[in-house]
């Protein structure tokens, strides 16, 4: 595998430095066709079928079937257009966008990862309530994948007993998984992204506040109803043996919820902290306080290497390979879909002038509405930072703009890219993870498609009501 990335990154180096002449200028979407996107969609459609129907493939090989999309999009860009082009291309969304992204994941994956509950509970409907509520807030604070982490294992440990606990885990999985990330930066990928492109730290708190309890609060409530008559229904029936009896609560790891606070610190001080003092790099301006921001969460993530007990991380049966892969893929996507956002940039003269029609009404104005609903479909079935991404940047991608004339479009992408990958499995990372550690443990959880079939009769009618009701 190594041998295999070095090869890759020296044919790449060996094209730029044989096309590269001065830098160049910003590479210009109107000169771009339609087949500049292929590479994009063939990532996430390898993302979204390969674990699907090539399973053991995708498992040994994602990486390098991610590494040829990307290459299938910077050899021919340097090829085309020049190597300064795609080199400035290249740092800008590797050293801008993809490195404070995959930093920020890492360091809530390692301290995430060192939180410990051990202990059990009798999952009543009142209990199981208590734990998705406990983990619906934690996910904006820590993030959706680390709250599933910390939180999945006493939520199943509760339940392992029910004769019908399914739904414990699909509800945990729209509510904490996903729609619980929806008040910070840090509750999803998307929403770090676009913190990154400029969003204030606290524009989602007070934008996304309301339609995030509201939807919460349906949420628990048809969770209450539906628990509430699975409980009433097993209490005329013999009790299944308990695998892990009931024993109380304990937490281990506790300097790592002083680490979390860090990492908070470390964010809120990029956003208010500003020296204007840049590093300039071919395409990639580093500013100052983004450059501590990162040097402070791998010094809080090595920390809470250093300070948690191996037997803390052991109980969390905690690996790299989740991050790992995280890592591999979005690296793939951030060029993948460097020319994608140069065509969304030039708007109605771009090859994808359909897509921003669809999101238009006639007289030119933005269908709001469609920026929801099309940035949560794709999002059901694709990953959700990217495509927050590529709405974002359609919508003209300038911060200032988002947060005040069009704050309604960016609500609506918002909105859309965290609450609808909830839909299926592969809309959100933590999703599929909780699923396989739930199966795991004994719970029998549902296909792909079966899934689905929940998400359609629980969650969709939910998220149809934000896009007609609360937008």
């Amino acid at each position: 595998m190594l041998r295999v990335g070095r090869a890759v990154l020296a044919a790449g180096m060996a094209v730029f430095v044989a096309t590269t002449p001065a830098w160049a200028a910003e590479l210009d979407g109107r000169a771009l066709g339609f087949i500049w996107s292929l590479p994009f969609a063939g990532l996430l459609l390898s993302m979204a079928l390969c674990p699907l129907f090539l399973h053991r493939t995708w498992e040994h090989h994602y990486g390098k079937i991610a590494a040829g999309w990307a290459l299938l999009t910077l050899i021919p860009m340097a090829l085309i257009m020049g190597g300064g082009v795609t080199l400035e291309a290249f740092l800008h969304a590797m050293l801008v966008e993809y490195l404070p992204f995959i930093i920020l994941l890492f360091t809530l994956y390692t301290v995430a990862g060192g939180i410990l509950v051990t202990g059990n509970l009798h999952g009543t409907p009142l209990v199981n309530a208590s734990l998705l509520g406990i983990g619906t807030v934690l996910a904006s604070f820590v993030g959706t994948t680390g709250a599933s982490m910390i939180m999945i294992r006493p939520v199943v440990r509760a339940n392992d007993n029910r004769r019908v606990n399914v739904h414990v885990i699909i509800f945990f999985i729209f509510l904490v998984s996903n729609v619980g990330g929806s008040l910070t930066p840090l509750g999803d990928p998307p929403l770090f992204v676009g913190f990154l492109k400029g969003v204030d730290f606290f524009w989602t708190v007070r934008e996304l506040w309301k339609p995030t309890l509201i939807v919460a609060a349906i949420l628990m409530a048809m969770f209450i109803a539906i628990d509430t008559f699975f409980y009433w229904t097993e209490e005329t029936l013999p009790n299944l043996p308990d695998k892990t009896p009931d024993r109380a609560i304990r937490l281990y790891g506790l300097v790592n919820v002083w680490l979390l606070g860090g990492v908070i610190g470390a964010i809120l001080l990029s956003a208010t902290w500003k020296p204007g003092v840049v590093l300039h790099l071919p395409g990639a301006p580093l500013p100052l306080e983004g450059i501590v921001r990162d040097v402070m969460l791998l010094a809080i993530a090595g920390l809470s290497l250093m300070l948690t007990p191996k037997q803390v991380r052991a109980g969390n049966e905690f690996s790299w390979g989740a991050i790992l892969e995280v890592g591999k893929l979005f690296a793939a996507i951030f060029v993948c879909v460097i020319p994608v956002i140069a065509i969304l940039k030039a708007g109605m003269n771009g090859a994808l002038a359909p897509l921003v029609a669809l999101v238009s009404k006639a007289d030119g104005t933005a269908n709001v509405q469609m920026y929801y609903f099309m940035t949560g479909l794709l999002s059901s079935f694709l990953d959700n930072a990217p495509t927050y991404l590529v709405f974002f940047e359609l919508a003209g991608g300038n911060a200032a703009e988002m947060m005040t004339t069009k704050a309604a479009i960016l609500k609506a992408i918002s909105l859309g890219a965290v609450y609808m990958g909830a839909n299926t499995y592969i809309g959100n990372a933590p999703n599929l993870m909780v699923a396989t550690i739930a199966k795991d443990m004994g719970i029998k959880m549902p296909s792909f498609i079966g899934y689905m079939s929940w998400s359609c009769a629980l969650l969709v009618p939910v998220l149809l009501f934000v896009g007609f009701y609360l937008l």
